[in-house]
């Protein structure tokens, strides 16, 4: 069985103050969480803080970004080691937001899953398609470069570790979701492509989250769906109540 990763993405919110006060509210109200794993990613600024407010709980600290050098001249960067010493367990690389905004490539991201997990990090591999590429029936062929390339290298134990979020560009943000089945659709997709780039088996444990406008009212029917092992959340991820209604619905 899979464990049901749920995973808040703040994006480029919260305060110090802010953060301490969102992740005190949250622990208390998944306190009783069982047979999920939650997970919040606040900004760089605000991780050393969420760290220290989360510590004994069961939330988890990821990181929105990583860069895959280690140190030296590469000012504004972030490495592995730095996010590590923080207290974070995972980092989300190649979002749609950082593909679309910063010029992220399927190459790089690789580069930072792979430094990532060099260091013990738990990378959350993101992919997905424009709504132009799939209003021109582009989404598989899309899916399946992102995915390639994104995993390209990685040993059995390196995607044992990694998580896979699939988020449909077009549902970020907009209001609009991926319906259950089209969620399915792609998610099962993705596992028949770790199962040709791995085996069977890897493809049957790695774990494959869906990330596009996930609420408290539609989450319940996008996880009882077999493919989908738990949610990337945005703005969801914002409100404590919220946020703890959607790992209530992966319990």
């Amino acid at each position: 069985m899979r464990t049901p990763i749920i995973a808040g993405n703040w994006k480029l919110n919260n305060t110090v103050g802010e953060a301490v006060t969102l992740t005190t509210e949250l622990k208390q109200l998944v306190a009783d969480a069982s047979g999920v794993e939650i997970v919040v990613a606040p900004p760089f600024t605000a991780l050393a803080a969420v760290s220290a407010t989360i510590a004994g709980s069961n939330v988890c600290l990821s990181a929105q970004d990583v860069y895959w050098e280690e140190r030296g001249a590469f000012t504004g960067e972030v490495s592995p080691t730095l996010l590590k010493d923080v207290g974070c367990e995972y980092v989300i690389v190649g979002h749609s937001e950082r593909r679309q905004y910063f010029g992220e490539t399927n190459e790089g991201v690789n580069r930072k899953a792979k430094a990532a997990l060099a260091q013990g990090l738990k990378p959350i591999i993101c992919v997905g398609e424009l709504l132009e590429e799939r209003e021109a029936g582009r989404t598989e062929a899309v899916i399946a470069t992102q995915v390639a390339a994104g995993i390209a290298d990685l040993s059995t134990s390196d995607l044992l570790s990694s998580v896979i979020a699939y988020e449909p560009v077009w549902a970020i943000g907009t209001g609009r979701t991926a319906t259950p089945a089209q969620a399915q659709e792609v998610h099962s997709l993705i596992r028949s492509l770790v199962a040709l780039a791995s085996s069977d088996d890897v493809a049957g444990q790695i774990r494959i989250q869906y990330g596009g406008s996930v609420k408290p009212d539609n989450a319940a029917a996008l996880l009882t769906k077999p493919d989908v092992d738990g949610a990337l959340v945005g703005g969801a991820s914002l409100d404590a109540a919220s946020f703890a209604a959607i790992v209530k619905a992966a319990n």
